[in-house]
């Protein structure tokens, strides 16, 4: 069972970003790395090729032989192929690098280890996650609205791409509509608590934060904030993103570090 640790939380000057890793990426054989690249737009809907970059970079002087895999599920009908492509990733990896779709990956069952569940009391994720040495999720900044109740989107939210549209949609085909019920705030408990508590690693592109009127996370406003926030653990990233992003921390941060807290008492 994870255990809840308030942990140091790095915030920089986005050109002066350099990321130093996570001790488990050091002499890793393989890393998975989940970006913000769900959606056919650019930053600060996505995450920024700057930003992806320095993490890679960091990544590959950690771990001179690593496979680094990097992987993502889009949540339209444009391919992630067609995004990365757009958005110029391909121009980012070397040759121990290779985008994956979290869609065409084997699965497995992750168990909730959440005390109290909400609504599932397991997982399907790719089985990647599973097998890798070090995980790191790289996030985009996003205030969106769902039931008049702002969402806030980091390290944590991110990782709802690693889920099979297969198995959690809805009326869409292009989206993961069973993962918002009954609510998004409440079904990130059981994200953190399947796969979330398995990262070691959160980056946060904050160099501007997204903003949209409603619940479409493609369409609103940029706002330049100009910081990167990075650490080792998502909450203490996400919340430490919001008071740099002048955002109020979000309910679904304070109740997993509550069940953290009460699961470490037990």
């Amino acid at each position: 069972m994870p255990t809840f640790a308030q942990t140091d939380v790095q915030v920089t000057d986005t050109e002066k970003f350099i990321y130093l890793p996570p001790d488990a990426a050091q002499n890793a054989r393989r890393i998975l790395v989940k970006p913000n690249l769900g959606y056919p737009a650019s930053p600060p809907v996505t995450v920024s090729m700057g930003v992806l970059q320095a993490v890679l970079a960091g990544l590959r002087q950690a771990s001179p032989q690593a496979e680094i895999l990097i992987v993502e599920g889009v949540c339209s009908a444009t391919s992630l192929e067609q995004i990365a492509s757009r958005n110029g990733l391909y121009a980012l990896l070397d040759s121990g690098m290779q985008l994956l779709d979290a869609d065409t990956l084997p699965l497995k069952e992750y168990p909730n280890r959440s005390p109290h569940p909400v609504r599932f009391p397991m997982m399907l994720a790719p089985a990647l996650l599973s097998e890798v040495d070090c995980r790191i999720s790289v996030s985009a900044f996003k205030r969106t609205y769902l039931k008049d109740a702002p969402l806030i989107s980091a390290s944590l939210k991110n990782l709802y791409g690693l889920f099979p549209r297969a198995r959690y949609k809805a009326r869409s085909a292009h989206s993961r509509g069973q993962l918002h019920r009954p609510s998004v705030p409440l079904v990130l408990q059981d994200v953190y608590f399947t796969i979330g508590h398995l990262f070691e690693g959160a980056v946060v592109d904050g160099d501007r934060k997204f903003v949209s009127p409603d619940w479409k996370p493609d369409r609103g406003e940029a706002i330049a904030l100009g910081k990167v926030i990075w650490g080792e653990d998502l909450l203490s990233v996400d919340r430490e993103a919001c008071r740099v992003g002048g955002e109020a921390i979000p309910d679904y941060i304070e109740a997993i570090a509550q069940l953290l807290i009460g699961s470490a008492a037990e």
